[in-house]
């Protein structure tokens, strides 16, 4: 195959990879990059291209191997090897110790606030905390949409200033 088919072939269907890039990414700008990355190897490896066979499926399989190439790159590159006598890895992600102890002594604070909330605005906001939907904890208390929207917001509102007060 001369290099002029294979440019028109490439060309042809290079448009289908952009969607697949967004989707392995999640970024745009990254999604570019290995649009541009997975052409450059096409163009590169063209020889490695068996005539007759389903270009789509090469062209995803080339960009998948960069994308999780890059993925592993990325992930050795965040640990640091510690040359200490004991050779641990040391995650540099984590960098604090999780203290459990504050943690539930501020979630009985945050209860003691809702349990203290007015009645009319505590019902709908722990209904609505429990996982419940607007519509469906309207219909539960006989009550206008609006209404429980608003008790909701209230109760927010109401809860915001005794936490920042606190």
């Amino acid at each position: 195959m001369s290099n002029a088919e294979f440019s028109l072939l490439l060309t042809e269907n290079a448009e289908f990879l952009r969607p697949f890039a967004i989707n392995l990414t999640k970024d745009h700008e990254s999604a570019k990059d290995l649009y541009q990355d997975t052409l450059y190897r096409a163009i590169s490896n063209k020889d490695k291209y068996n005539v007759g066979t389903n270009i789509k499926a090469w062209l995803y399989t080339i960009m998948r191997n960069i994308f999780i190439n890059d993925y592993r790159r990325k992930a050795k590159q965040s640990t640091v090897l510690d040359n200490s006598p004991n050779d641990f890895l040391i995650d540099q992600t984590f960098n604090k110790v999780v203290n459990d102890g504050i943690t539930n002594l501020n979630l009985k604070e945050v209860n003691q606030f809702i349990h203290d909330l007015p009645e009319l605005f505590r019902t709908p906001f722990n209904l609505y905390y429990e996982g419940y939907k607007y519509n469906e904890i309207a219909d539960a208390l006989n009550e206008p949409l609006g209404t429980i929207k608003s008790r909701i917001h209230f109760a927010r509102k109401i809860l915001k200033q005794k936490i920042q007060r606190y």
